[in-house]
């Protein structure tokens, strides 16, 4: 059986959002969960190819004066118009490390990913506030559900 491609395009500017992109990724490649194979792209570096050859995908980014990081942006303006008609329905979840209330930066994503027609498979996780170590478990956490919820052909 070929192992499913979870794509993670997260933006890290600062040691604390690393941790974050840290967490997710320890998450998702839990060794309980078998068959999935785990990439992590910076989203500058991240391409349509990387996504037309992944079944699901986290997006990270942080919150920059209420809207998406630029670095996020930028991979959406390269990938959609060659992933929108490739990539209907692919299953998405997204994190938000934001300083204030991140509702700009969620529905600029949302936004987006609406046009591409991705499928959100949980609520956008907000990481609100003064950084916290909370934030890491619920990191994790996202990584952890995804990467199961793919193995266990959920979406």
């Amino acid at each position: 059986m070929d192992s499913k491609q979870l794509l993670v395009v997260a933006h890290a500017p600062s040691p604390n959002t690393q941790r974050l992109v840290d967490a997710v990724l320890a998450g998702a490649r839990n060794p309980d969960v078998a068959g999935v194979a785990v990439r992590h792209l910076p989203p500058l570096q991240a391409g349509a190819e990387d996504v037309l050859a992944a079944d699901a995908v986290i997006l990270g980014t942080t919150e920059n004066l209420g809207y998406m990081s630029g670095a996020l942006k930028d991979f959406f303006d390269r990938i959609y118009y060659p992933c929108l008609e490739k990539t209907q329905g692919l299953p998405y979840a997204l994190y938000i490390r934001a300083g204030h209330d991140g509702t700009g930066t969620r529905r600029a994503v949302e936004t987006i990913v609406t046009g591409l027609r991705w499928r959100a498979v949980q609520p956008p996780l907000v990481c609100r506030g003064e950084f916290q170590e909370s934030f890491l478990g619920q990191c994790e956490e996202l990584g952890t559900y995804m990467a199961a919820g793919l193995e266990a052909g959920i979406f």
